[in-house]
């Protein structure tokens, strides 16, 4: 029988919380088959323009960068992750993670090679460089973040172009993608490393970097590419599970990093969206369908199925088939 995937259960690595915030001491707790103790935390109220929150177990909880600005690392001590738990967090009442009343969504992932996923910090030297680590499989997407000054996020993806590692994007603009031979020097990341360039953006003598690097497994994380039709019976794309969240970014043109997830949206058509380039609350009218195999787009919009190329990002809520020969129940 074809093995459908590695992973039986996404929810020992991924994970989206959703929840209401009390202004005051909140633990929350997630919900999906497995515990897990999260490694990787992006916060986004749901109900307010207010900026992204993005913390890790590396830097430590007291360290917050937002996706959709180009800011330096902000200190925020206790007051907004007071502890990471087995499966979930506590919140303080301190930044924009726990406002009263606010509602709010938390992605979050566990750092380690089984998904494919590992956090990297580095100082920059100022000089072409390779950087190691920890996948034991060639990174197909990486997120680079300058920690002490502002400097736009800039991230390499592997079904970006023909020759990926000659060109970025940045997280935190609806720019396309952009040629540089300063970013990643024009040399594709392996199974042990990754290579930056003399770009302050990844690589300026003395600054510290984060990187968040992601490599594909099957039936558990997909980071491909599609072309949209500009057709209500849009796109559909393959990507071997049912997907748990989902983002797409044009690549060919300017537009916003559109995420979708089935938590914020239990439905069949789901429309509520985030973007992680703006500081926007949730709104409607990007409809993706997410299917055993796959997801479909149902609109028309420039965000996800112009007639354009996309480049997304999916994580599985459950794979198409189980190691166990199960499959996938529609939504």
């Amino acid at each position: 029988m074809a093995v459908y995937t590695t992973i039986d259960d996404p929810s020992a690595y991924f994970q989206t919380a959703i929840y209401t915030g009390n202004g005051g001491t909140l633990n929350v707790v997630n919900d999906g088959n497995s515990d897990l103790q999260p490694d990787w935390l992006w916060f986004k109220s749901r109900s307010h323009t207010t900026d992204h929150g993005i913390q890790d177990s590396v830097r430590g909880n007291s360290l917050a960068l937002q996706s959709n600005t180009n800011g330096a690392e902000a200190s925020v001590g206790t007051s907004q992750i007071t502890a990471i738990g087995s499966d979930g967090f506590s919140l303080a009442s301190g930044g924009d993670v726990n406002t009263n009343t606010r509602t709010y969504v938390c992605w979050q992932w566990k750092e380690t090679a089984d998904a494919g996923f590992d956090i990297v910090t580095y100082t920059g030297n100022g000089s072409n460089r390779t950087i190691s680590h920890s996948l034991s499989a060639v990174p197909h997407m990486m997120i680079v973040k300058n920690r002490d000054e502002d400097e736009e996020w800039t991230v390499y993806h592997g079904a970006n172009t023909a020759a990926p590692a000659t060109d970025y994007l940045s997280l935190n603009s609806t720019a396309a993608t952009a040629d540089s031979n300063t970013r990643w020097n024009d040399t594709a990341p392996t199974s042990s490393v990754f290579t930056v360039g003399t770009s302050d953006v990844v690589n300026k003598n003395g600054v510290a970097y984060i990187a968040y690097l992601f490599s594909e497994k099957q039936g558990y994380s997909k980071f491909g590419n599609y072309t949209g039709n500009a057709n209500a019976d849009g796109t559909f794309v393959y990507t071997g599970f049912k997907p748990a969240w989902v983002m797409v970014k044009k690549s060919s043109a300017t537009n916003n990093w559109v995420i979708q997830d089935t938590k914020r949206n239990p439905h069949n058509m789901m429309t509520e969206f985030l973007m992680a380039n703006v500081s926007d609350a949730e709104s409607t009218g990007l409809n993706f369908d997410f299917l055993s195999n796959g997801f479909k787009l149902r609109s028309n919009s420039g965000g996800s199925n112009s007639a354009a190329t996309y480049i997304y990002m999916a994580f599985a809520g459950e794979p198409l088939v189980t190691s166990e020969g199960v499959p996938a129940t529609a939504r």
